[in-house]
């Protein structure tokens, strides 16, 4: 990598205006007439590259973020480690717009006030390209030539299909861990392989996420399991030996234990499937399907309050991540809840009382998955499992129907 700018015009690319979102071609286009640069960055390049379909459309500029402000309306700016513009439009569309930097010595990590001044922070196309993680990541689409731009070697790694660290692996992982992460996260979603320098200083270097804070590791954690495709990461994150350095217990013992980990394997696919259909599952339950196969030998003959037992498993397994409290404890409330509902489908009898919990509806999936290896259709839920398993008992609903019927027939 010569950092010299490998140039793609039109016809030596297969990217089309036609495939990006009106109003981030609008904010190129206004930018460019304000005389600043402007490109299209990131997964959305890469993405148009592969023949795939953007989900997000993320630009970058030599514009300052109050210049951005100025220019446009709806304009909110966040951020502490980084100033970005979100430019907000209707149907809760954002698209964010980054302004040129470079100090990736900083990685993620909070920048000192004494160099957090714009000499320091912001530069140019070139050294933005070299302070990101990955070369995919790294390509500028400029809008106004219809060219892709590439100072980093992105352009031959997509040729070679490979996730390559821009820079030393060992050092930019030194600066910070969570890159780990991210070209484990990038490879599995795209299908492409490590490159061997890179996968080399993995090993070596993944015992540095427990540096990471807590938080900002259950950023990357959400991130995963909210997206259509988690199995894949959480496969690649255990190929590396990571789950441990992240989950603790529960990943060591995913780790060691390929029977636990092909039985929390079927549960991801089943619901990554179902997410690309468009099912939207909220974190509780896919944090509930992802530690059920860890857990659910304690619930086999345990002694004690089953509350108290999942909290005790959760402080000991000594988590990276830190799971916000209400997460975890409405993680223990649906899996309480699925180990009621299994061992009713043993037994025959069950406490039709937690109908009325919040959280019935993700614990009844749940049982679903688990009992079924499918989810559960529309008109299906936890009493149609029983049901199949007991047509000889009446539900308490149907119960309470019977006794009525009965006092009618009386009066």
């Amino acid at each position: 990598m010569t950092g010299e700018a490998v140039i793609l015009k039109k016809p030596e690319h297969g990217i089309s205006r036609r495939n990006i979102d009106p109003d981030a071609l609008r904010i190129l286009f206004r930018l460019h007439s304000l005389r600043f640069i402007a490109y299209l960055t990131g997964g959305a390049v890469r993405d148009m590259m592969l023949g795939k379909s953007p989900k997000d459309f993320d630009i970058v500029t030599n514009a300052r973020p109050g210049q951005i402000k100025k220019y446009f309306p709806n304009v909110f700016i966040i951020g502490r480690r980084f100033r970005l513009a979100h430019i907000h439009f209707r149907g809760r569309k954002i698209i964010e717009v980054a302004t040129f930097r470079k100090n990736s010595s900083f990685g993620g990590q909070d920048i000192p006030e004494a160099r957090n001044d714009p000499a320091n922070i912001y530069g140019s196309p070139r050294e933005d390209a070299f302070r990101r993680d990955i070369t995919i990541n790294a390509l500028f689409y400029d809008a106004i030539t219809a060219s892709v731009i590439d100072y980093v070697g992105g352009l031959d790694d997509l040729r070679l299909r490979i996730i390559r660290i821009i820079g030393d692996p060992g050092e930019r992982f030194k600066e910070d861990p969570v890159r780990i992460w991210r070209v484990i996260r990038y490879a599995t979603r795209v299908g492409f392989n490590i490159d061997e320098d890179t996968g080399r200083e993995i090993t070596g270097h993944c015992h540095l996420l427990a540096q990471c804070s807590g938080a900002r590791l259950f950023e990357e954690f959400n991130k995963d399991l909210i997206h259509t495709e988690t199995r894949p990461v959480i496969e690649g994150l255990r190929k590396y030996g990571i789950l441990r350095h992240i989950i603790g217990r529960a990943g060591e013992d995913y780790e060691t234990d390929s029977t636990l980990f092909t039985r929390l394997g079927l549960l991801l696919a089943i619901e990554d499937r179902e997410k690309t259909k468009g099912c939207k599952l909220l974190l509780d339950e896919m944090c509930s399907i992802l530690f059920w196969p860890w857990l659910e030998p304690l619930f086999a003959g345990a002694q004690g309050e089953m509350h108290t037992i999942l909290k005790k498993a959760f402080e000991n397994a000594k988590m990276e991540v830190i799971l916000p409290k209400s997460l975890r404890a409405q993680v223990i409330e649906i899996l309480i809840m699925v180990g009621k509902m299994i061992r009713a489908l043993r037994t025959g009898r069950m406490r039709w009382s937690l109908r009325g919990r919040s959280q019935y509806v993700q614990a009844s999936r749940l049982c679903f998955l688990i009992e079924k290896d499918r989810p559960p259709e529309t008109e299906e839920s936890f009493e149609s499992l029983f049901r199949q398993a007991f047509p000889q008992i009446l539900t308490s609903g149907s119960q309470r129907h019977q006794r009525h019927k009965k006092r009618l027939e009386l009066q």
